[in-house]
């Protein structure tokens, strides 16, 4: 035999000898099995810790110390002070001489108003002695927020404009709101009283100061005229008595007796 076909009888044994190792033979039952059994629960849980113990734990429990800072490691926060501009001063100087000469001061929020829509409402205030003011919220506020007038404050917010007069014109000032609804009334201070919406209503039907001492001065005249016919009516209704009884005695008639109807 050649050297090719003696290593391949030598392969040939070789693979005989490992398959018959290898593979069972027949009738063969091997001697371990492999059984899978099911996952079993899990049956035993940590115990919760007693609330005594919780208790003590939380008690005993270790606070580490917070470290305390080097001095001059921290320095205090300086705040500044904000001074008012030249402007706001001006300002409320200005708010300050409208509050005192003004009889009314109504504030109104401009809800997108343009400008000829606001040009138009102050023309027509105009003719009514009514004018219209602008300041800043924060003017506003910080001159309310010291005076007598700090209730106006919930009042000031958002976009926000004034009519103030030195009348009261409410009426004239609810006619001409009516034709603009981007401008809301919201309130006023009317001869120094706060005034809600509902009671500047209530206020526009009362009647004016011109028709009030009409009617005072007619009730004052009516009193003393019924004052003076009152203190003139005894006096004469006693003389007409006293004639009536002396032509009765001249006469000789004492039949007759003296009736209201007769001194009449």
């Amino acid at each position: 035999m050649t050297g090719p076909t003696v290593t391949r009888h030598i392969r040939i044994k070789m693979a005989a000898t490992l398959c018959g190792r290898l593979l069972p033979k027949a009738g063969w039952v091997p001697i371990t099995q492999s059984i899978r059994h099911g996952s079993k629960a899990v049956t035993r849980h940590r115990r919760p810790m007693h609330i005594i113990k919780q208790k003590l734990m939380a008690v005993t429990e270790y606070i580490p110390p917070t470290p305390v800072a080097p001095p001059g490691a921290l320095t205090p926060r300086v705040r500044k002070i904000e001074e008012e501009s030249g402007l706001a001063i001006l300002l409320r100087k200005d708010l300050e001489t409208l509050f005192k000469e003004c009889k009314m001061i109504a504030v109104v929020q401009n809800n997108a108003s343009n400008a000829e829509d606001m040009q138009l409402l102050k023309h027509r205030l105009k003719k009514h002695t009514i004018n219209v003011k602008f300041f800043p919220n924060q003017v506003m506020r910080s001159f309310l927020n010291d005076g007598i007038y700090r209730n106006m404050l919930p009042l000031v917010i958002g976009q926000t404009v004034i009519f103030v007069s030195k009348e009261p014109k409410v009426k004239e000032m609810l006619q001409v709101l009516r034709g603009n609804p981007q401008m809301v009334l919201l309130g006023a201070c009317i001869e120094n009283t706060l005034l809600s919406y509902q009671g500047i209503l209530n206020y526009s039907k009362l009647p004016s100061m011109t028709t009030i001492h009409g009617e005072l001065v007619s009730g004052l005249t009516m009193m003393t005229s019924q004052t003076v016919s009152i203190l003139h009516r005894h006096p004469a209704h006693l003389s007409a008595l006293l004639q009536q009884y002396v032509k009765q005695q001249g006469s000789g008639d004492t039949t007759d007796t003296v009736s209201d109807k007769d001194a009449a």
